[in-house]
């Protein structure tokens, strides 16, 4: 299972046809962490940095604060311009600009990190 985390429907929708695996689409982080509390840990997830509630950084703050949660691969997906940026700390294993990306490199992240 694959979560997509992006307040965006239409991104998110894009993002997951990309994936071709089974998807899940939140709008918030809060809905998402739930979800994950609730015993529903993802293989991996995609995540925008600006969502509305409480953002992608106090999201991934979260995910790595539990040993069954810190391994999961991350991949930034944001206007913002984050390349360069060293995130894996945080389990971010890349980075997608939204106005940029194509379908071919959100399927090269699954393929990566989806055994």
């Amino acid at each position: 299972m694959i979560f997509i985390i992006d307040d965006d429907l239409i991104m998110a929708e894009c993002i997951a046809r990309a994936c071709g695996d089974e998807t899940k689409i939140f709008a918030d982080a809060i809905e998402a962490m739930q979800t994950i509390a609730s015993g529903e840990i993802p293989e991996m997830i995609f995540l925008d940095i600006l969502l509305s509630g409480p953002d992608g950084f106090t999201f991934l703050n979260e995910l790595i604060s539990y040993d069954d949660t810190k391994k999961i691969p991350v991949v930034l997906v944001s206007s913002l311009d984050y390349r360069g940026v060293d995130f894996s700390e945080y389990g971010v294993v890349g980075y997608l600009n939204k106005d940029t990306m194509l379908p071919q490199e959100i399927k090269n992240y699954v393929e990566q990190y989806i055994k």
